[in-house]
């Protein structure tokens, strides 16, 4: 007996997240898209190392936080529509240190 697999998840990025991009070296853009890819197309609610649900509605609306590259330097900030099978990017950002950064913008978590 073979199982199903789910079908996966649509990736919708808000028009925003192109300026949130402009601002992150483009040597990253690949690695980006590709950890969004793998992390977020089949499961984006499964809690893993580094992917979190956010304790509360955190900056941009955002429910869940996806970390990834270099020192863990990168932040996606995302919203789950279990329902309709939607992941919705929100923001992309860079973390230094205890500050995020989105589009050149510093935001609270």
């Amino acid at each position: 007996m073979v199982m199903a697999k789910k079908p996966a998840f649509d990736l919708i990025y808000d028009p925003e997240v192109r300026g949130h991009l402009a601002v992150i070296e483009p040597k990253y853009y690949s690695l980006i898209r590709t950890v969004v890819e793998e992390q977020l197309r089949f499961e984006p609610e499964v809690e893993t190392r580094n992917r979190k649900p956010l304790q509360q509605p955190a900056a941009l609306g955002a429910t869940w936080e996806l970390r990834f590259g270099p020192d863990n330097c990168f932040r996606v900030l995302y919203a789950v529509d279990s329902e309709n099978r939607v992941v919705e990017l929100l923001g992309i950002g860079v973390k230094e240190g205890n500050r995020l950064r989105i589009g050149g913008d510093e935001v609270d978590l």
